[in-house]
């Protein structure tokens, strides 16, 4: 099988326009029967799910009609079971219930998860299970003190490391606070620095 994501998004409509702009040949490679990757997910993409605090979730309606949400919570509320499975708790929003509804219908998702401070983007397709067992909505909870309603199981099937280009360089609260104290620590020995050639050069000058 070629390249996982390659093989759900390169498909015939998408391959014209690569042809149509000159890239056709480039994408080839991983559209190659001897590929067989990007469908497992491994220590770096299982590294990176677990510190995001948010990602992009795309579903499809029953009339066609793409709807992306954004789902966050504290970093590591998107728990890896395995190599293939991730899941998180999903809790009660504004009652709209729109993804979970598209997702009754039709079980594909598509995430977009991004870390804006190291400009790294991951997307990755799967298909969701719904399941509202107490016990599985708690395990995947983790203990944030927040009821969830459901727990949203991601079988996935394809993943990819976007483009970084683009992307802008954001920091939250705790990447700016980090960064902050670690140029306030940078200051001050800086200024211990200055303070001892102060001190030397004016016991050379005594």
């Amino acid at each position: 099988m070629p390249n996982a994501y390659a093989y759900i998004a390169f498909t015939p409509s998408v391959r014209a326009e690569q042809r149509r702009f000159g890239s056709a040949d480039t994408y080839a490679r991983v559209l190659s029967p001897e590929r067989d990757d990007g469908g497992e997910l491994g220590p770096r993409e299982a590294a990176f799910l677990s510190a995001r605090d948010g990602f992009f979730q795309a579903t499809v309606s029953e009339t066609g009609w793409p709807y992306v949400q954004f789902r966050g919570g504290a970093p590591g509320f998107v728990k890896v079971i395995d190599q293939w499975t991730i899941g998180y708790a999903d809790y009660r929003g504004n009652r709209q219930y729109i993804s979970v509804g598209n997702l009754r219908h039709d079980d594909r998702v598509s995430i977009i998860a991004v870390d804006y401070a190291r400009q790294q983007r991951l997307k990755l397709w799967g298909h969701v299970r719904i399941t509202e067992d107490a016990d599985v909505v708690d395990l995947l909870r983790g203990g944030d003190g927040h009821p969830g309603e459901r727990a949203i199981i991601i079988r996935i099937v394809a993943f990819d490391w976007n483009c970084p280009q683009h992307i802008p360089v954001r920091l939250s609260d705790t990447e700016r606070d980090d960064e902050v104290a670690r140029l306030q620590d940078r200051i001050a020995e800086l200024e211990r620095d200055l303070a001892r050639k102060a001190d030397f050069l004016r016991e050379v000058s005594a």
